[in-house]
C-alpha cells in the first residue's frame, strides 16, 4: 500500500512512530520478530508528547471514505457473478502477488473486494462502505473508532485476511475468552472459504493447544493469554536472545524428534479489539509470571500481622488513600508495630519488610471489598476485573496482598510467589511489528494512544443514522432513594413491554438490586462474575420483549443484544446506568448496548451523591456536600452533574498518570535487568 501522502510539515511529523507505515511485510518474516525499543531519553519523551497532542487534534487522513470505497468497488466489479471456484483461484493469486509486492493499493483493494464478496456469500453480511474504510485504516496502522454496533468484528476480517495473503501471521486480540471463541466461530466461514487456518488461544486451553493455535495463519486470543505466553517464551530464551539462539529453537521445532519450546512464532501483526480497554485501561498493573517462593518464615507471620492490623486505629496509627489504594503509617503506628512485634517475639521487629507487610494487611482489611474487588469461589479468592466485571482466573495480587485477603476471608493461604518474569502491557504491545486496533470509544484517550504506541485514532461515520436518545440524568441525594427510583422506572418500562438493561458497578450492587426487583415482583436475569458460564444465554434473551437484565460491566464491551420481534416498535432497548465509572468511556460502552445498527433505543443515568466515584475522587467541595444531608437535597441539578463530571475527570487524570509512571518504571527495570544479564 502506498505510503501516506503527507499534507504539510505537521502531518509529516505526526507520522513518526506509526508501526504499520514504517514496516513492510517482507521485513516482518524474521525468526521470532519483535520491535526493538528505543533508548527512551528525555528528548524522545518530549517530542512524542508534542506529537501526541497534535495527533489528537489534527484529523488529516491519507485517504477519504469515498476514495477507499471507490477503489474497492472498482476492484470488485464482476465478483458477484463469479463462481466460488473463481473466487478461490483469486485468493491463491492474491497470496502470490501480496507476498511479492507487499501492501500496494491495487492488490489490497482486490483483497478487500474478495473478502467482502465472500462474507456476503458465507455469512449473508456484506460489509458496508464504512466497514471497508475502517478495515483500510486498520491496515494503515490506526486505531479505528466505530460506533458500537457498527460491525467491528466483520470489518476486522478485511485487513486480517489481506495480511495473511501477504504471508504475515495475525493475532486478533480480544478482551476475554468468550469474545475470542465467539468471533473466531462467527467469522469462521469466511476463513474456511479462503483457505485460511484459524486457531483460538484462550486460558482454558493447555500449552500444547495454544502452541498449535499460534501456528495457524490467524489466531484469536485474549490480551492476557498472548502476553503471558510471550513472557513464558522470554523465560525459555533467557536474556535478550541473539540470532543463533533463535535459530537453534527453530531447528528444534523442525526436528521430528524434538519440539520447539517456544509457544509463539513472534509478534507480527496484532489487531486489538476494544483497543482502548486493552491498550489503556489494562495498563495500570504489570504482567508478572511468578513461581513458588522459598521463605516459610514470611508465610508463618501473615496471620500475626493481620491480627496486628485489626488493632490499628485509622487517623492515629495510619491514614488511607482511597484513590491510590495506599496506606501510610504514622509515627505512632510505627511505634505500635515495634511494640507488638517485640511482644510476639518476631526476631526482625522494626524491619522495613514487616512494615510493608502491615501496610498490605491494612490495605486488604480497609480498601479491598468482597463482591466488588474479588469473589470467594470454591474456597479461593478470585480477582474481579473492575473494567470488564469478569473473573481474572489464575491471577493474584503481589507483595503479600493476596495472602492477606485469603486470611481475611478464611481461605487456604497460598504460598508467596517469586517473580520470574514481568512486563507492562505498554511495552508488550509496542513490540508488535505491525499494530492496529478498533473500538467504539477512543477519542478521549487519543493523545495517550499516540504517545505510547504511535497509533492515530480515526473516527468512522455510522452506516445508518444513529437513533439513540440520551435522557437527562437523575441524581438523587442517597443510595436508598436512587434504588427506589430505579425500581419504579423499571416497573414502568416493563409494563410497556420494553426490554431493560441495568448496569451496576459491582457484584454486590447487582445482587442488591436483584433483591429489590424480586420484592417488587419483577422477573429478571442477573449477569455478573458468578454467572459467567451463563453469559451467552442471558445476553441472547436480553433484547426480548419485557426482559429485565441486571448486569455488571460484563454486559458492556463486545456484547451484541439483538432486539426481539416488535421490540423496535416499542422504542427498543432501554439502558440504565446506576453509577458513573472512573472512565467516561466505560459509560459510553454501556449506553452503546442500545440503538445499534439503526435500531431505536434510549439510555439514562440514575445516580446518587453517595456513589463511590464521588466518595473516592471528589474534591473538598464534593466531600462537604456529601457530608451534609440538607445540602445534598437542595443542590441544583446542574451543580450535581458538575460535581460528578469533575470527579470522573480527576479519576481519569490519576489513572493516566499511574499508567505513564508504570511505563517509565518498566522501561527502567527492563534496561537495568538487561544490563545485569537477567530477564525482564
Amino acid at each position: 500500500m502506498r505510503t501516506i501522502e503527507f499534507y504539510g510539515v505537521f502531518y509529516l511529523f505526526l507520522s513518526r512512530g506509526n508501526i504499520a507505515r514504517t514496516v513492510s511485510p517482507a521485513s516482518s518474516l524474521d525468526i521470532y520478530p519483535e520491535r526493538s525499543e528505543s533508548s527512551g531519553g528525555w528528548g524522545e519523551w518530549f517530542w512524542r508528547g508534542v506529537a501526541s497532542r497534535l495527533a489528537s487534534r489534527i484529523s488529516l487522513r491519507s485517504h477519504s471514505l469515498e476514495y477507499v470505497t471507490e477503489k474497492v468497488l472498482l476492484a470488485g466489479e464482476g465478483l458477484e457473478r463469479a463462481a466460488d471456484a473463481r473466487l478461490k483461484t483469486m485468493a491463491s493469486e492474491l497470496r502470490e502477488q501480496l507476498r511479492i509486492e507487499g501492501f500496494q493499493e491495487g492488490p489490497v483493494a482486490r483483497s478487500f473486494a474478495l473478502v467482502r464478496e465472500v462474507a456476503s456469500r458465507t455469512l449473508g453480511m456484506r460489509p458496508f462502505d464504512t466497514q471497508v474504510y475502517g478495515g483500510w485504516m486498520m491496515l494503515l496502522g490506526n486505531i479505528v473508532e466505530m460506533e458500537t454496533g457498527e460491525g467491528k468484528t466483520l470489518a476486522c476480517t478485511l485487513p486480517a485476511c489481506t495480511a495473511v495473503f501477504a504471508g504475515i501471521p495475525v493475532h486478533v486480540i480480544t478482551v476475554n475468552d468468550y469474545l475470542a471463541s465467539r468471533d473466531a466461530g462467527w467469522m469462521g466461514p469466511i476463513y474456511d472459504f479462503l483457505g485460511i487456518s484459524v486457531g483460538v488461544a484462550t486460558q482454558d486451553k493447555d500449552l500444547a493447544e495454544r502452541k498449535a493455535a499460534y501456528r495457524r495463519d490467524m489466531t484469536y486470543c485474549t490480551n492476557k493469554t498472548v502476553a503471558f505466553d510471550y513472557l513464558r517464551d522470554r523465560i525459555t530464551l533467557g536474556t535478550t536472545p541473539g540470532p543463533l539462539r533463535l535459530h537453534i529453537e527453530r531447528l528444534c521445532g523442525k526436528d521430528t524428534n524434538r519440539v520447539s519450546r517456544l509457544i509463539l512464532r513472534g509478534l507480527y501483526f496484532g489487531i486489538v479489539d476494544e483497543a482502548d480497554s486493552v491498550l489503556v485501561d489494562e495498563c495500570r498493573t504489570p504482567l508478572i509470571i511468578a513461581g513458588p517462593g522459598s521463605s516459610q518464615e514470611e508465610q508463618a507471620i501473615f496471620s500475626r500481622v493481620l491480627a496486628f492490623a485489626a488493632s490499628f486505629r485509622k487517623g492515629e496509627d495510619f491514614t488511607l488513600d482511597g484513590v491510590k489504594r495506599e496506606v501510610r503509617l504514622t509515627g505512632a503506628g510505627r511505634e505500635r508495630l515495634g511494640e507488638q512485634a517485640q511482644k510476639a517475639a518476631i526476631s526482625w521487629a522494626g524491619s522495613q519488610f514487616l512494615e510493608e507487610l502491615l501496610q498490605q494487611a491494612l490495605v486488604a482489611t480497609h480498601l479491598f471489598k468482597r463482591d466488588r474487588d474479588y469473589l470467594v469461589r470454591d474456597g479461593k479468592v478470585q480477582i474481579i476485573d473492575e473494567y470488564t466485571g469478569r473473573l481474572m482466573e489464575d491471577r493474584s495480587w503481589e507483595r503479600g496482598l493476596h495472602q492477606f485477603i485469603e486470611l481475611k476471608e478464611g481461605c487456604e493461604v497460598t504460598t508467596i510467589r517469586e517473580t520470574l518474569s514481568r512486563i507492562s502491557y505498554q511495552r508488550f504491545f509496542r513490540k508488535y511489528r505491525l499494530l492496529a486496533g478498533m473500538t467504539g470509544t477512543a477519542r478521549e484517550v487519543a493523545e495517550e494512544l499516540y504517545f505510547v504506541y504511535g497509533l492515530k485514532v480515526v473516527s468512522i461515520p455510522t452506516a445508518r443514522p444513529l437513533r439513540r436518545v440520551h435522557l437527562p440524568d437523575i441524581i438523587l441525594p442517597s443510595h436508598g432513594e436512587k434504588w427506589n427510583v430505579i425500581v419504579s422506572r423499571v416497573r414502568d418500562l416493563h409494563k410497556e413491554g420494553r426490554p431493560v438493561l441495568i448496569g451496576t458497578r459491582s457484584v454486590a450492587d447487582s445482587e442488591h438490586l436483584s433483591g429489590l426487583l424480586q420484592r417488587a415482583d419483577l422477573p429478571h436475569q442477573v449477569l455478573n462474575a458468578r454467572q459467567d458460564s451463563q453469559e451467552a444465554q442471558i445476553i441472547k434473551k436480553a433484547g426480548q420483549r419485557g426482559q429485565i437484565t441486571v448486569a455488571t460491566n460484563m454486559a458492556g464491551r463486545g456484547t451484541d443484544i439483538v432486539l426481539g420481534p416488535d421490540v423496535a416498535d416499542l422504542g427498543g432497548l432501554h439502558v440504565i446506568a446506576t453509577e458513573r465509572h472512573d472512565s467516561g468511556r466505560i459509560d459510553r460502552q454501556l449506553f452503546g448496548r442500545c440503538a445499534r445498527q439503526g435500531d431505536p433505543g434510549t439510555c439514562q443515568a440514575i445516580l446518587s451523591l453517595e456513589d463511590e466515584l464521588l466518595v473516592r475522587y471528589g474534591g473538598f467541595l464534593t466531600k462537604m456536600v456529601i457530608g451534609n444531608p440538607k445540602l445534598r437535597c437542595t443542590l441544583p441539578c446542574w451543580l450535581k452533574r458538575l460535581l460528578i463530571l469533575k470527579a470522573q475527570k480527576r479519576a481519569e487524570r490519576i489513572h493516566a498518570r499511574i499508567r505513564m509512571n508504570l511505563l517509565k518504571m518498566d522501561r527502567k527495570t527492563g534496561t537495568a535487568l538487561a544490563f545485569s544479564g537477567k530477564m525482564e
